[in-house]
């Protein structure tokens, strides 16, 4: 429950980034495919409640270019999740949190405007991190961030792009049987009513927070996080 509000006080701050902070904490605990299993249903409600806030906002062109690639990339990293073993799941998770906070803190807001072509790739890698990792986000945060969007529009059209990619995975993980195990739905029932009431928080202070500082404070985490799941993988 604790990890699950935490989790949703920055996707509500942010738009995205809470499987970020829950996957890596919750596999000092749990087994990483309960994790995963787990916090699909949860960012799920977490993602409904950002996405569903001022939808018409979102670029649906920029939407519709992602869709395509995010499927494929869901199939293919169902596909990796069953046949990793667990080490190597661990250690690939750890590296990819511990690049993107790298990523994060050595880079400054983007304000040249790249290709729609990159859209692909973004979907993608978006899919397959989703699936594999539970966190979908930086693909799609990273292309995004340089389409020149304002504000407005890039939250809203990361919080669509998030949805459906969280409502895939959920999609994925049901014809794979993780989501078959019973604690998994019982454990949920205790971390969703936390999810949203950190969305709740999130939006009281969202203005009073610089959405800068507080994703370098979330990379940091990142890094420490991740690390910590290399070595514990070791």
């Amino acid at each position: 429950m604790a990890i699950a509000f935490l989790g949703a006080i920055v996707v509500g701050l942010t738009g995205f980034g809470s499987a970020l902070i829950t996957i890596p904490l919750a596999t000092h605990f749990v087994p990483l495919p309960f994790a995963l299993a787990l916090y699909a249903l949860v960012d799920l409600s977490s993602a409904a409640a950002v996405g569903f806030e001022n939808p018409k906002n979102a670029v649906r062109e920029e939407w519709k270019r992602l869709v395509p690639m995010i499927v494929v990339g869901t199939v293919l990293g169902v596909t990796l999740l069953v046949n990793l073993p667990r080490q190597a799941a661990l250690v690939l998770l750890g590296v990819f949190i511990v690049s993107y906070a790298a990523y994060a803190l050595l880079t400054k807001p983007g304000r040249r405007v790249v290709s729609r072509n990159w859209a692909w790739l973004a979907g993608l890698g978006g899919g397959i991190t989703s699936t594999v990792f539970g966190a979908g986000g930086p693909p799609y945060v990273i292309y995004l961030s340089h389409r020149g969007l304002s504000k407005e529009a890039f939250r809203a059209t990361l919080g669509l792009t998030t949805l459906t990619s969280i409502s895939l995975r959920v999609v994925a993980f049901l014809v794979t049987g993780l989501l078959l195990d019973p604690y998994v739905w019982l454990t949920a029932v205790l971390a969703i009513p936390a999810a949203l009431a950190g969305v709740y928080v999130a939006r009281r202070i969202y203005f009073a927070v610089s959405r800068e500082v507080l994703m370098r404070a979330v990379a940091i985490v990142l890094l420490i996080s991740g690390s910590s799941l290399v070595v514990r993988a070791f």
